[in-house]
């Protein structure tokens, strides 16, 4: 493996951040890199490998349509000109090359309308959605969710992210009902979210997930739903969705990990408790340094490390600190919402402990350079 980084000179990573894009996600199981690598070297007729996984995979979660897609941004693209374009096959061709004359405003709350590494509204817009918010930046109730439902409107989206405002927002549930009451599907983007059914059994009409983060497969996104909305998602493979089509290594390599991933005991979160105690305590001795068990804020059982640093004792910022890490020989990457705050979480679920004995060694290192 090493040779690799040597080959294209590229700088070792430990990824104390989480399941992030921008490290390349997860690292799969072997039995998925097995059918990754299956899927390379065998032929299918695609539609019809398309068609078997994802009943295949619907049969397995208890669900009526699956469909295995790119990543979880072109499931949202693919999801919202599912619910415009509908069985309109000159729209499919044309969509952002002639007028669309039906319904196609996408609601969510304004709390949801995140950046997420995109924003959620170019989501919308490649998908020929446009987005109308609903209340306030923290706070939207079922009631003003409705209120901004017109004729015009194609359907509801919900974000469940640990990027979206937590507080003073409406449930799943809540935007279910809403959603039936007024006759709309309502599409939920459970991108890094644990539970394959819960929001399906609430009664969203599709869900979609990222199929490399808590699934822990290869680059790959799953939509799942009422079998009506799945069918018209996939016919966007010849639409919007031919730029963002997903390999037979994807297909193959995530229906495999949907498996692993129902059968695998998950670590829960008191286990991470006990792996993080000696970082903590390690990092504790240290001055202008305090750590604490954090819970993850989108309400998932994940534990993390919060380490605060004391810019007054260090001389230095979180940010500086967090900056300097990154650019060492190893480079280290924190979660960083709070950097600001002087504060930062470190995900343990794709770390070793060695590689944690390793952060606090890198730590330990910056603050006799101060």
């Amino acid at each position: 493996m090493s040779s690799i980084y040597e080959k294209y000179q590229l700088k070792p990573v430990i990824n104390a951040s989480g399941r992030m894009t921008i490290l390349g996600v997860s690292t799969p199981q072997p039995e998925v890199v097995a059918a990754v690598n299956l899927g390379l070297n065998h032929y299918f007729e695609m539609q019809d490998l398309v068609d078997q996984t994802g009943a295949y995979i619907a049969g397995l979660l208890g669900v009526e349509s699956a469909v295995v897609v790119s990543c979880a941004s072109a499931g949202i693209a693919q999801a919202v000109a599912a619910v415009i374009i509908k069985d309109d096959a000159d729209l499919l061709l044309n969509l952002h090359a002639k007028p669309i004359h039906g319904p196609c405003e996408i609601v969510l709350a304004k709390g949801h309308n995140v950046n997420y590494g995109a924003p959620v509204a170019t989501m919308v817009a490649l998908g020929g959605g446009k987005v109308v918010e609903a209340g306030w930046a923290n706070e939207c109730s079922a009631e003003q969710l409705a209120a901004v439902i017109t004729p015009n409107t194609a359907a509801i989206l919900y974000i469940k992210s640990h990027h979206t405002v937590q507080k003073s927002m409406l449930s799943v549930a809540e935007a279910v009902a809403v959603a039936k009451s007024h006759g709309l599907p309502l599409i939920v983007d459970a991108a890094a979210e644990e539970d394959l059914r819960l929001y399906y059994q609430l009664g969203a009409d599709l869900v979609i997930y990222s199929g490399a983060k808590a699934i822990e497969g290869p680059s790959s996104g799953l939509v799942l739903g009422r079998e009506q909305y799945v069918a018209w998602v996939k016919k966007q493979g010849k639409g919007i969705g031919r730029a963002m089509k997903v390999g037979k290594e994807g297909i193959l390599g995530l229906t495999c990990a949907i498996e692993t991933y129902l059968l695998r005991e998950k670590e829960s979160g008191e286990q991470m408790v006990a792996k993080m105690r000696p970082f903590i305590a390690a990092l504790n001795e240290m001055h202008g340094i305090s750590a604490k068990v954090v819970w993850d804020g989108a309400g998932r059982d994940i534990a993390r490390t919060e380490i605060a640093f004391d810019q007054a004792a260090l001389g230095r910022s979180a940010v500086e600190m967090v900056a300097a890490l990154k650019g060492g020989p190893i480079a280290i990457y924190f979660r960083e919402y709070k950097a600001n705050e002087g504060k930062v979480e470190v995900d343990v679920r794709s770390v070793s402990d060695s590689q944690l004995v390793t952060i606090s060694e890198q730590i330990q290192q910056l603050l006799k350079e101060k």
